[in-house]
Protein backbone atom coordinates (compact mmCIF):
# COMPACT_ATOMS: atom_id res chain seq x y z
CA UNK A 1 0.00 0.00 0.00
CA UNK A 2 1.74 3.39 -1.14
CA UNK A 3 1.41 6.34 0.25
CA UNK A 4 -1.05 7.85 -2.44
CA UNK A 5 -0.93 11.51 -0.03
CA UNK A 6 2.28 12.33 -1.01
CA UNK A 7 1.60 15.35 -3.85
CA UNK A 8 -1.21 16.56 -1.08
CA UNK A 9 1.51 16.92 1.78
CA UNK A 10 3.62 18.95 -0.72
CA UNK A 11 0.73 21.25 -1.56
CA UNK A 12 0.19 22.12 2.27
CA UNK A 13 3.83 22.58 2.62
CA UNK A 14 3.35 25.15 0.04
CA UNK A 15 0.22 26.53 0.80
CA UNK A 16 1.54 27.42 4.43
CA UNK A 17 4.47 28.93 3.08
CA UNK A 18 6.51 25.97 4.90
CA UNK A 19 9.98 27.05 3.01
CA UNK A 20 9.61 30.40 4.72
CA UNK A 21 9.31 28.93 8.23
CA UNK A 22 11.67 26.43 8.08
CA UNK A 23 14.88 28.43 6.51
CA UNK A 24 15.66 29.00 10.41
CA UNK A 25 15.77 25.05 11.16
CA UNK A 26 18.74 24.31 8.72
CA UNK A 27 19.83 20.53 8.52
CA UNK A 28 23.02 19.44 7.45
CA UNK A 29 23.09 16.14 5.17
CA UNK A 30 23.52 13.04 7.17
CA UNK A 31 26.56 12.02 5.09
CA UNK A 32 28.52 15.45 4.95
CA UNK A 33 29.54 15.97 9.01
CA UNK A 34 31.76 19.35 9.12
CA UNK A 35 31.92 19.47 13.44
CA UNK A 36 35.57 21.26 13.17
CA UNK A 37 34.57 24.37 11.09
CA UNK A 38 30.89 24.91 13.40
CA UNK A 39 33.44 25.08 16.12
CA UNK A 40 36.02 27.07 14.68
CA UNK A 41 32.87 29.78 14.11
CA UNK A 42 32.59 29.48 10.83
CA UNK A 43 28.64 29.04 10.26
CA UNK A 44 27.91 27.28 7.28
CA UNK A 45 25.18 28.22 4.94
CA UNK A 46 21.92 26.69 3.38
CA UNK A 47 23.78 26.94 0.22
CA UNK A 48 26.67 24.65 1.18
CA UNK A 49 26.61 21.08 -0.13
CA UNK A 50 24.92 19.31 1.99
CA UNK A 51 22.50 21.30 4.12
CA UNK A 52 19.12 21.47 3.33
CA UNK A 53 15.72 22.95 5.17
CA UNK A 54 13.98 20.94 7.52
CA UNK A 55 10.93 21.03 5.36
CA UNK A 56 12.80 20.03 2.17
CA UNK A 57 14.20 16.85 4.86
CA UNK A 58 10.93 16.00 5.84
CA UNK A 59 9.59 16.21 1.99
CA UNK A 60 12.26 14.09 0.95
CA UNK A 61 11.90 11.21 3.60
CA UNK A 62 8.73 11.13 2.71
CA UNK A 63 9.16 10.33 -1.43
CA UNK A 64 11.77 7.93 0.01
CA UNK A 65 9.22 5.75 2.01
CA UNK A 66 6.63 6.08 -1.15
CA UNK A 67 9.32 4.67 -2.91
CA UNK A 68 10.25 1.64 -0.96
CA UNK A 69 6.30 1.23 -0.63
CA UNK A 70 5.85 1.44 -4.31
CA UNK A 71 9.03 -0.98 -4.97
CA UNK A 72 7.55 -3.33 -2.42
CA UNK A 73 3.73 -3.53 -4.11
CA UNK A 74 6.11 -3.93 -7.29
CA UNK A 75 8.17 -7.10 -5.94
CA UNK A 76 4.68 -8.46 -5.22
CA UNK A 77 3.07 -8.23 -8.37
CA UNK A 78 6.01 -9.97 -9.47
CA UNK A 79 5.67 -12.68 -7.03
CA UNK A 80 2.18 -13.26 -7.70
CA UNK A 81 2.25 -13.06 -11.33
CA UNK A 82 5.06 -15.46 -11.69
CA UNK A 83 7.63 -13.00 -13.24
CA UNK A 84 9.95 -13.81 -9.82
CA UNK A 85 9.77 -16.84 -8.07
CA UNK A 86 12.28 -15.87 -4.97
CA UNK A 87 9.83 -15.11 -2.52
CA UNK A 88 13.73 -14.06 0.45
CA UNK A 89 13.97 -10.74 -2.15
CA UNK A 90 9.54 -9.95 -1.85
CA UNK A 91 9.61 -10.23 1.53
CA UNK A 92 12.48 -8.22 2.56
CA UNK A 93 10.90 -5.13 0.33
CA UNK A 94 7.90 -5.69 1.93
CA UNK A 95 9.51 -5.86 4.95
CA UNK A 96 11.95 -3.04 4.38
CA UNK A 97 9.09 -0.79 3.30
CA UNK A 98 6.87 -1.29 7.01
CA UNK A 99 9.55 -0.57 8.79
CA UNK A 100 10.73 3.22 7.07
CA UNK A 101 6.55 3.02 6.92
CA UNK A 102 6.66 2.95 11.22
CA UNK A 103 9.64 5.04 11.65
CA UNK A 104 8.06 7.59 9.78
CA UNK A 105 5.07 7.10 12.33
CA UNK A 106 6.98 7.61 15.11
CA UNK A 107 9.07 10.30 13.79
CA UNK A 108 6.07 11.94 12.75
CA UNK A 109 4.14 11.23 16.62
CA UNK A 110 7.56 12.76 18.11
CA UNK A 111 7.24 16.23 16.28
CA UNK A 112 3.59 16.18 17.05
CA UNK A 113 4.71 15.90 21.17
CA UNK A 114 7.41 18.22 20.71
CA UNK A 115 5.01 21.11 18.88
CA UNK A 116 2.16 20.37 21.24
CA UNK A 117 5.32 20.60 24.45
CA UNK A 118 5.79 23.61 22.57
CA UNK A 119 2.80 25.73 22.30
CA UNK A 120 1.91 24.81 26.14
CA UNK A 121 5.37 26.94 27.03
CA UNK A 122 4.50 30.25 28.29
CA UNK A 123 6.20 33.44 26.66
Amino acid sequence: MAIQNVGTIQDILNRYDAKSWTRSAEMKGVNDYQWVEELDGLSPTPESKGFSTFGDFLANSITEVNSLQNKANESIQKLVTGENKNIHETMLSVEKAEIAFKSMNQIRQKVLDAYREVMKMQV
